[in-house]
């Protein structure tokens, strides 16, 4: 029976680490035949998968075969045939005292990194720009209010487009979020009928939609590339037609996205201004009479003092 055993979870693990192998996980998207956590490309999702790597999974595969071997043992050493007259005992104060102190000691453990973890997604740094995104039935509003972008709709992209660009079906949106890399970008979220929620795995995010709340979450990509989420909540009939896709490029794609979008990049909205404001005095532009606000030119002014 110990032969057996000790085969068996052998065998288990290597049949986990060879399924491991053959899949190469893709990043940003899920991986057919993988076993492990989808990449992430955040500190956030970086620090998750530490801790249910480092943590959570040494902990939890020792007390699963602890508990077999405990199990083993018992069948071979107390069955009728090895044990034919049983010991009357009901109480073992050594052991009750160890099955208690033990599982509140390793709870403590686990407890540390999660508060630590816990804390990392609380603790946000100075976001670089926000965005506000919406959960509707059965799509996602984005707003960029940094950029003054009003809000545009993410609908799921159809089956024969999404072929045609070889991008994943029920992943791809017609209508991206684009961030920039390197940046802390700042995520408010809400719903505007029933629950939904924003999740994007190689985040590690996923924050509630709520209808009259607004929940907040954040992410800072590390390397440009595109990454899908969908909406993991329950939210109706077409829950899994609402994905999420999101674009990380560098500052200056962004900011020529935004201009695309008739946004405002950040930093430069006084120059747009002040090019704006001085382009009629070019030469061959508008009538002078188009640039009466400009107090430089004398003859608009004139009148004014009057």
């Amino acid at each position: 029976m110990r032969a057996l055993a000790m085969g068996l979870a052998t065998g288990a693990v290597t049949a986990f680490w060879s399924a491991s192998a053959l899949a190469e996980d893709l990043v940003g998207q899920p991986t057919n035949g993988a076993i492990d956590m989808q990449p992430g490309v955040t500190p956030l999702r970086h620090d998750a998968i530490f801790f249910h790597n480092a943590i959570l999974m040494p902990i939890i595969t020792a007390i699963t075969l602890f508990v077999l071997a405990l199990l083993v043992w018992c069948v071979v050493r107390y069955n009728k045939r090895s044990n034919p007259v049983p010991a009357r005992w009901s109480h073992n104060t050594a052991v009750e005292v160890t099955w208690t102190l033990v599982p509140v000691l390793i709870l403590v453990f686990i407890s540390v990194f999660s508060f630590k973890l816990l804390f990392a997604y609380h603790d946000m740094p100075k976001p670089y720009m926000t965005i506000k995104a919406t959960g509707y039935q059965w799509y996602w509003g984005y707003e960029y209010p940094d950029q003054k972008m009003s809000e545009f709709v993410s609908n799921i992209l159809p089956e024969d487009k999404a072929k045609a660009k070889g991008v994943p079906f029920r992943l791809a949106a017609t209508e991206p979020l684009v961030v920039p890399v390197g940046k802390t970008v700042r995520v408010l979220v809400t719903g505007a009928d029933v629950i939904h929620a924003f999740a994007v795995p190689a985040f590690g995010i996923i924050t509630d939609a709520v209808p009259g709340r607004v929940n907040e979450t954040w992410f800072n990509i590390e390397r440009p590339g595109t990454y899908y989420g969908q909406c993991r909540e329950l939210c109706g009939v077409d829950h899994a037609f609402m994905p999420i896709e999101v674009r990380a490029v560098s500052q200056a794609e962004f900011d020529a996205w935004v201009v695309s979008k008739k946004g405002s990049p950040i930093g430069s909205a006084a120059p747009a201004a002040s090019a704006k404001s001085e382009n009629p005095a070019a030469p061959g532009a508008a009538p002078p009479a188009a640039a009466g606000a400009n107090t430089t030119s004398p003859a608009p002014t004139a009148p004014a003092t009057h």
